[in-house]
């Protein structure tokens, strides 16, 4: 079974930790605290993203059209 407990309080966490220690539960502690300048900064870095070279798996349309090139090409009607 898996528990995740979120607080701001540190006193509080100790306390839980504490007697998971004495009942032998094993913890796991992940720092997932973001505070919002760090929140903005990542979102920024990840929205401006510029690849410093071209990607090595080509142009997506072009490997699909040699893919279906050996296919008949099917016209859809509207309905």
């Amino acid at each position: 079974m898996e528990l995740i407990l979120k607080s701001n309080k540190e006193e509080s966490l100790a306390k839980i930790i504490a007697l998971a220690k004495k009942l032998n539960v094993v913890i796991e502690r992940k720092n997932t605290d973001f505070n919002k300048t760090a929140r903005v900064n990542l979102k920024s870095r990840i929205l401006n993203f510029k690849a410093a070279s071209p990607s090595s798996f080509g142009d997506a349309a072009e490997w699909e059209q040699r893919q279906r090139s050996d296919r008949e090409s099917i016209k859809r009607s509207k309905f």
